[in-house]
């Protein structure tokens, strides 16, 4: 019999044709340990909630926490890593394309002083050559513009000890995103390679514009080299437009009868220039509406209600 708990977290928004196809899955696996499976509806509009609530009825292992409206993926996980009691989390999406089987290996590898387990993906089916081809392009982004090193190729399929649990929830700032957070202590990390199955029902929730936001909601979080970049880019034109003024000065002291007053020279400047000002003004803003925001001190989010918690 073992002698530690384990929690699931598994984030959800209008799944209800998922729950009971990954509990069919997720309960074999892990009915073998002190479990607890935390659902954190998100919003959902759909059964989703209601269906979690006849399950928990029956199995008191599972539970609910439900918020008022759409929060986000990241404060769904939030919730969960707050409510978790277990020695060790794993988070895990409802839609079966993270395979449960892979816990069993996390935990071997927790077990053996690991206090990060990232489930990597080795293979994606059922995902477009653009989203694979974007997803790591931001990843080589990221990691080019931040000071903290954030693996490739994993997403919120994971495994945190109870010590990076208590880190995450002890954070001041709001958790907008979760991977730079459980990367930024360097916490003893380990992999689990797996291939990421396709979506067992429904069309995904984070679509193009989502995952923008997501992204440079990750570079804000974790780099200030973009506001640095701003700065090279004011110099550069500068610089750029001061070599123009030279250019001129010149070609109409060498070549006066070649010098032409044009209209387009100008246009170009100024749209050049405006490029540069605006990209600056955009990558300010960006940082301080994070400021805001933090300031505000609003809840992360709403809890309508707890099921067996």
């Amino acid at each position: 019999m073992v002698n530690f708990l384990l929690s699931v977290i598994v984030p959800v928004y209008n799944e209800e044709n998922n729950i009971k196809p990954l509990l069919d899955r997720l309960l074999p696996v892990i009915s073998k340990y002190n479990y607890e499976v935390i659902f954190v509806d998100d919003g959902s509009t759909d059964k989703t909630s209601l269906l979690i609530k006849k399950i928990g009825e029956k199995n008191k292992n599972i539970k609910l926490i439900s918020f008022y409206r759409n929060f986000g993926h990241q404060m769904a996980l939030s919730a969960g890593y707050e409510s978790a009691k277990g020695d060790m989390a794993v988070t895990i999406d409802s839609d079966l394309q993270d395979p449960p089987e892979v816990i069993e290996k996390m935990i071997l590898k927790w077990q053996k002083g690991a206090k990060v387990v990232y489930a990597k993906r080795k293979e994606r089916q059922g995902e477009s050559y653009f989203k694979i081809g974007t997803a790591t392009l931001f990843y080589k982004i990221l990691n080019f513009l931040s000071d903290t090193p954030i693996p490739n190729e994993v997403g919120d399929f994971r495994l945190l000890d109870r010590e990076a649990v208590n880190y995450l929830v002890g954070l001041k700032e709001t958790p907008g995103f979760l991977r730079g957070l459980v990367a930024w202590p360097g916490f003893p990390t380990e992999y689990i390679e797996f291939k990421r199955e396709r979506r067992f029902s429904g069309n995904t929730h984070y679509g193009f514009f989502k995952m923008l936001n997501f992204a440079i909601d990750g570079i804000m979080s974790f780099s200030t080299k973009p506001l640095r970049l701003a700065t090279f880019f004011g110099f550069f034109a500068a610089g750029l437009g001061f070599a123009g003024i030279i250019y001129e000065v010149i070609k109409k002291i060498l070549y006066p009868e070649t010098f032409v007053t044009g209209w387009i020279g100008i246009f170009v400047a100024v749209i050049f220039l405006g490029g540069i000002q605006l990209l600056t003004i955009g990558i300010i803003g960006e940082y301080i509406g994070k400021i805001y925001k933090e300031i505000q001190k609003r809840p992360k989010y709403l809890v309508k209600e707890k099921i067996n918690l």
